[in-house]
């Protein structure tokens, strides 16, 4: 069986995602699987229709959504992410389409994908020049005894971070239209309604970046972190896993490989369903 995986290549760091994609899949050939997998870049709707699973990018999570506009785009991944329920990752700018809501958004918005049951603020870190990179304990990579279990190298630019967890509502998340330079993701047809209501209902945290205080802990400063929790910087819900940060701009295959695994299983999952 081969499984056609696209990532979303309207703008951002498209090309490195499929670099280390392909680097994921021979790894899990070299450790027995016998699937094969094709990694495709989708810019329109009939390549969208082939993938099994699809990737959103970092890059400019406004140009993104606008350039998948403007390519009719937006409905079909609606559809691909909610009403299908295929397995989908978004990095950092990816993060910020898959939510249900974003804020500190440009004038006039932008549309969102949602998917996610989240709010998360864009650019929390601050502007380009205050990207930084930091080890992160992801502690779902630690259930492959194969992979090395050495924090990951997070890198953030312009990250956003998961801010509110959100009610999972059929339609739209009307509260958060309320709130200043906010915006939601639309619910238009009676489809997606049904698909929200049949999605997972529960947001799993997956990784958490440890607040200023634990840092300067850790590196043997005398202070008092007390029930400093850090920042939410990944989150899954059902078929939905977002990232604030950028694998795709390291070395490191290890959530590629994690994540082909989850195309898998859901893949079997929904075999089984069918048969």
């Amino acid at each position: 069986m081969t499984i056609t995986v696209g990532v979303l290549a309207l703008q951002g760091a498209f090309l490195e995602h499929l670099v280390l994609l392909k680097r994921a899949a021979q790894y899990l050939q070299s450790q027995g699987i016998t699937e094969s997998f094709e990694f495709t870049e989708v810019r329109n709707v009939d390549q969208l229709a082939q993938c099994d699973a699809l990737i959103i990018p970092g890059g400019e999570s406004t140009t993104i959504s606008l350039v998948a506009a403007q390519s009719g785009l937006l409905e079909p991944l609606r559809e691909f992410v909610k009403v299908d329920r295929k397995p989908t990752w978004g990095t950092c700018a990816g993060l910020i389409l898959l939510s249900e809501a974003a804020n500190a958004t440009k004038k006039g918005g932008q549309e969102l994908i949602g998917g996610l049951d989240v709010r998360v603020n864009r650019n929390h870190f601050g502007r380009q020049v205050e990207s930084f990179q930091a080890d992160i304990d992801l502690p779902f990579l630690k259930s492959d005894e194969s992979v090395s279990d050495d924090p990951f190298p997070g890198v953030f630019i312009r990250a956003p971070v998961v801010e509110k967890f959100l009610p999972h509502v059929e339609g739209i998340q009307l509260g958060e239209q309320q709130v200043a330079q906010t915006v939601v993701a639309p619910a238009k047809s009676a489809k997606d309604n049904q698909a929200r209501g049949a999605m997972s209902s529960h947001v799993d945290i997956m990784g958490i970046l440890p607040g200023r205080l634990k840092k300067a802990a850790a590196m043997g400063a005398a202070v008092d972190a007390g029930e400093e929790v850090g920042d939410i910087i990944a989150v899954r819900q059902g078929n939905v896993f977002g990232t604030s940060f950028h694998p795709e701009l390291t070395s490191d295959i290890r959530i590629h490989v994690w994540w082909l695994k989850q195309v898998l299983g859901a893949i079997d999952k929904r075999a089984a369903s069918s048969s």
